[in-house]
């Protein structure tokens, strides 16, 4: 039995989980949409949304979809003793709650091994932000960890206020507003620890730099720093403690926020960025950039007579270049002239008063949308996956975590509010298309007819948008459209302006403005195309994955706690399609008790209930029988009690009257018996054998069991190089899997324990050599088989025999008992070997050195030992060139010779054309 998500087979074992007990099901409204009496009742569906909220239940669920009311006040419902409570509960057990579908979509990720994604909307301030945290918090409380994933969780939890402070600002809906669109990708190892984690980040709102609305703030990092900062470092960054100095900051006059404590978010930031992997120097890049943009905002002009126009706050431009790490004369003419190419000839042209503050901004919202963008890579960074180990685990899944901007209806929308309304209505299409989908498989796979669901599909508004040439987008990028809603769509940066970033002393600019920036021509993607070109492979990402949805309600529109806007609720229950969400086409219920055809329909092996009341009563039904179950229970108990007690008496006389020999036939007799008995346990148990653990199966699952055992108690595989492994049967396959990896653990640990210290350093100079050599030099696969011996004599090449002796600081070239040449392991530039079967070697040493008498070429029949050996006693592993062709060494007196190399029959050595060394090397047969 099947009533969206909880199940009964059709033999009635009972697997209902009601939302807590029968008694419990009405006390605060219903805890779950599906089973309200009136499901299609908008009314009934806000009522209910109503009580709850009164409550402080602020979760309900709707099937597997969890809707999330902003409270606008701190529960005590996040204690890690509630983690404790939903962690490995079934979803339905215990009340509705963020940490229950977290735990569900972790426990379907470990137990299906497929990646899972929850994608988070709702309206901006519905609490989408703060649902995410909540999330990222139970993975890293809850999840098996150790100090390198501890670690992990904290860069993860560390990553959120830090993108906030650059990508979140005060709007008039919502006090922390995500201007940027987030997807995260949580990675877990084989045994579910978070091992990793990579972001996403989709258009940030960069206007905002530059302008705000009337109420509304710029990004929460301009006023952290001016409150929060020392008085030291504002004075380095030549600032001033109050925002209102700041033309940036005053247009939405709100430099303060009553939520808010800039002073404490700002520690919160500092404190984090250490821990994320961020240095000293990077974080002081990162502040004057931030300073650098609240002086752009101050840089004033004038216009001349002529029209031309100059800069009237020198001062301030002297601060602005020092902090952006430029030269101040460029700056200056960067920021009042444009460059021109006409027919291959540059030209300079002034900028009139308009296009200067124009170009300014530019640069503003430039520099700080790249920094956020090096920012987002630089926490990529801290959260990658750094082990070998983890990255080579075939066990790896990953839990996708969206959180998307806020949709907005507003009187008037910018370009911005255009594209985050653009991917909500994409989200919510495939919302539909996934939850449909999986319905609708899922009916068929049961036998049951698809009943049609009335919904809207809102596949022609994003067709509007996005439809090739004709939708809004292709509009866009038509040239004949002059308007601020273009100019956003643009976005473009004046070519003097690149030229000046590319140069700045700032590491962080200088890896965001990049010089072939400047020499590509090519007239860079709008905004919109890129906007349009990552949703889509957004969307490419969910739809891999399977989702969870939690759909998040904000009660009003003041931000009050306990306030519930019945208005404002209904119009985004509705956008957000919940009420889709209570369809009527499910089906079930036996006939003998007495349920309407309408009310239920028998799939293949479960049954559909359509109406709650037909679930209600099923219930109910089992309570009153009970009694009568209980009663048969006792009285079948009773007469095998005393048919065994007969059995036992009469078997008795039997063996008394009958004697020895009648014993005996009884014997057989029973021997029989029970073999008949064995052997319809097993054909029983092998009918049954796919069913879950019961008495028809359980002789037989344990037989088979308890074979496979004895079976691989003899077959284990003796060394680690074998393996082999019994194929278990369908219920042991989970636990084969754990004893096969403890055997292999505890074979490694033995092996590990006999390995003595030279063979250790034989397997550390054969890695090195496999770095180095592996799929590069022919004598590779013959040479590293062999022994790597500590005392190898080594000659160099005809006529004149040397020994070649390593020390720790430096290599002797010997001639019997005279020192020819002395290597210093510091001096040595590099070592050069030819990609074929040959052991020549050239040692580059500096020319400029007349202790030196040039490179030092050499001949050895165990060339990759050598190689090996002498990188890593010089460490300089990574010196080791292999040249496919010819090399080319250094002879004394500034002069320049060359070895070439080429395939023969066998080994030879012959001066060739042009004063070359020839070498020919054989072919090896590595059959």
């Amino acid at each position: 039995m099947r009533y969206q998500g909880r199940e009964v087979d059709v033999e009635g074992r009972v697997r209902l989980v009601m939302e807590s007990a029968l008694t419990a099901r009405d006390r605060v409204g219903v805890q779950d949409f599906v089973l309200l009496e009136n499901y299609n009742s908008e009314a009934a569906f806000i009522e209910n949304l109503r009580r709850r909220f009164r409550e402080n239940l602020i979760y309900t669920y709707i099937g597997s979809v969890l809707v999330s009311v902003n409270p606008y006040k701190e529960l005590e419902i996040y204690s890690k003793q509630q983690m404790e409570r939903y962690r490995g509960v079934s979803f339905y057990e215990i009340s509705p709650h963020i940490y229950a579908l977290s735990d569900n979509t972790y426990r379907a990720m470990r137990t299906e091994r497929k990646d899972q994604c929850i994608l988070i909307s709702g309206e901006s301030g519905a609490g989408k932000t703060e649902a995410s945290k909540k999330i990222l918090l139970y993975y890293a409380v809850t999840c098996p960890t150790n100090d390198h994933m501890a670690a992990l969780g904290d860069r993860l939890l560390q990553s959120n206020p830090v993108l906030e402070a650059f990508g979140n600002a005060k709007t008039l809906r919502n006090d922390n507003s995500s201007r940027f669109g987030k997807y995260m990708d949580v990675q877990f190892d084989f045994r579910g620890a978070p091992v990793g984690g990579h972001i996403l980040n989709y258009l940030l709102e960069k206007s905002r730099v530059v302008h705000q609305n009337h109420g509304e703030r710029n990004f929460h990092i301009f006023y952290q720093l001016l409150d929060g900062g020392d008085d030291n470092l504002l004075n380095t960054l030549d600032l001033e403690r109050n925002p209102q100095n700041y033309q940036y900051l005053v247009k939405g006059n709100c430099p303060r926020l009553s939520s808010v404590s800039d002073k404490n978010n700002w520690k919160v930031v500092m404190k984090a960025l250490p821990v994320i992997g961020f240095t000293e120097e990077e974080v002081q890049n990162l502040l004057n950039i931030i300073a650098s943009v609240l002086h752009l905002g101050n840089t004033q002009f004038g216009e001349g007579e002529e029209g031309e126009t100059y800069i009237t706050t020198e001062t301030r431009l002297n601060s602005l270049a020092k902090l952006l790490g430029v030269d101040d004369s460029g700056l200056r003419e960067a920021l009042t002239h444009k460059k021109l190419t006409a027919k291959g000839e540059e030209m300079i042209s002034p900028l009139n008063f308009e296009q200067a503050v124009s170009a300014r901004d530019a640069l503003a919202k430039a520099v700080y949308g790249r920094t956020f963008t090096w920012l987002v890579e630089k926490i990529n960074q801290s959260l990658a996956l750094k082990d070998e180990l983890y990255h080579s685990s075939k066990g790896s899944s990953v839990i996708g975590l969206l959180d998307i901007y806020g949709f907005e209806v507003l009187l008037h929308n910018s370009f911005e509010q255009f594209c985050i309304n653009y991917c909500n209505e994409k989200l919510q299409q495939l919302f539909i298309e996934l939850t449909l989908r999986s319905e609708q498989e899922e009916y068929e796979t049961e036998g049951i007819a698809w009943e049609t669901v009335q919904y809207f599909d809102n596949k022609i508004i994003c067709d509007l948008i996005e439809e090739k040439h004709k939708g809004i987008i292709s509009i866009l990028v038509c040239k004949t459209i002059s308007s601020r809603f273009l100019d956003k769509n643009n976005d473009s940066l004046n070519r003097n302006l690149k030229e000046v970033m590319c140069q700045s002393d700032n590491q962080i600019l200088r890896h965001c403005f990049r010089r072939e920036e400047v020499i590509d021509q090519k007239r860079p993607e709008m905004a919109a195309t890129q906007f349009k070109n990552s949703l889509m492979k957004l969307m490419e990402i969910l739809r891999s994955k399977e989702p969870s949805y939690v759909r998040c309600i904000k009660p009003n529109d003041a931000k009050q706690p306990g306030r519930f806007d019945e208005v404002l609720v209904r119009h985004q229950v509705k956008y957000l399609g919940l009420m889709e969400n209570l369809k009527d086409g499910v089906s079930t219920l036996v006939n003998h008790l007495g349920y309407k055809a309408d009310e239920y329909k028998l799939g293949r092996s479960k049954i559909f209930i359509r109406f709650p009341k037909t679930l209600f009563a099923t219930e109910d039904a089992l309570e009153a029988k009970k009694p009568d179950i209980a009663l048969k229970l006792q009285t079948s108990w009773r007469g095998y009690r005393e048919r065994a007690k007969y059995q036992r008496i009469r078997h008795a006389v039997i063996v008394i009257q009958s004697g020895w020999r009648g014993m005996k036939a009884r014997r057989r007799a029973k021997r029989r018996r029970q073999a008949a008995e064995l052997i319809r346990r097993f054909i029983k148990g092998f009918i049954y054998r796919h069913e879950e653990y019961c008495p028809e199966n359980e002789y037989f699952l344990d037989h088979v069991r308890f074979s496979f055992l004895k079976n691989l108690r003899k077959n284990l595989p003796k060394s680690i190089l074998d393996k082999s492994w019994p194929t278990p049967p369908p219920s042991l396959v989970e636990a084969s899997e754990h004893l096969r990896r403890l055997n292999m653990r505890n074979m490694v640990m033995k092996y590990c324990r006999r390995v003595q210290p030279e063979w250790k350093k034989q397997m550390m100079q054969k890695v090195v050599a496999s770095e180095i050599f592996k799929d590069q030099k022919d004598s590779y696969p013959q040479s590293v088989g062999r022994l790597f011996l500590d005392s190898r004599l080594w000659r160099g090449f005809k006529p004149r025999p040397r020994q070649l002796l390593l020390t720790n600081a430096f290599a002797v070239l010997v001639d019997k008992t005279k020192i020819k040449q002395r290597i210093d392991y510091a001096a040595l530039r590099g070592i050069s070997l030819s990609s074929l079967s040959d052991g020549m070697f050239v040692l580059h040493m500096p020319s400029e050195d007349n202790k030196q008498k040039g490179d030092v070429v050499l001949y050895c029949t165990h060339a990759i030992e050598l190689v090996t050996k002498l990188s890593v006693m010089a460490n300089k592993a990574s010196y080791v060139n292999i040249c496919p062709g010819s090399i080319r060494f250094a002879v004394a007196r500034a002069k320049e010779g060359i070895i070439d190399f080429v395939r023969g029959t066998e080994l030879k050595v012959a001066k060739g054309k042009r004063g070359h060394l020839l070498v020919t090397a054989p072919q090896i047969n590595t059959t």
